[in-house]
C-alpha cells in the first residue's frame, strides 16, 4: 500500500497518509517529547533521530521534525516505520 507524503504550511511538518485506517474512532493521537502513546507506531516514530513530535488521526500521521533535521534523511525512515506496521 502506498504512503503519500505531503508538505504542510509548516516546513518542519510533513503529513504521511495511508490507504488504511491507522487509528479507530474520531479522536486524534499526539505525542510530544517525553511522552509515550498506547500506539507502538507513534512511540517508534518518536524514537527516530530528528523527530520532535507526532500527531495522528484516522489514516494519517503528521511528523514534526527538529529544525536541524533533514527531510531527505527522515522521510524514508518514517515511511519504513509506517510500512513495518502494515500500512
Amino acid at each position: 500500500m502506498p504512503i503519500t507524503v505531503d508538505e504542510t504550511p509548516n516546513p518542519n511538518a510533513r503529513k504521511f497518509t495511508t490507504d488504511s485506517l491507522i487509528f479507530q474512532g474520531d479522536g486524534s493521537v499526539s505525542v510530544m517529547p517525553g511522552q509515550s502513546s498506547e500506539y507502538d507506531i507513534m512511540n517508534e516514530l518518536m524514537e527516530l533521530q530528528g523527530v520532535d513530535n507526532v500527531f495522528g488521526f484516522q489514516n494519517f500521521i503528521t511528523v514534526n521534525k527538529l529544525s536541524n533535521a533533514d527531510w531527505e534523511e527522515l522521510t524514508p525512515k518514517v515511511k519504513e516505520v509506517i510500512t513495518n506496521h502494515g500500512y
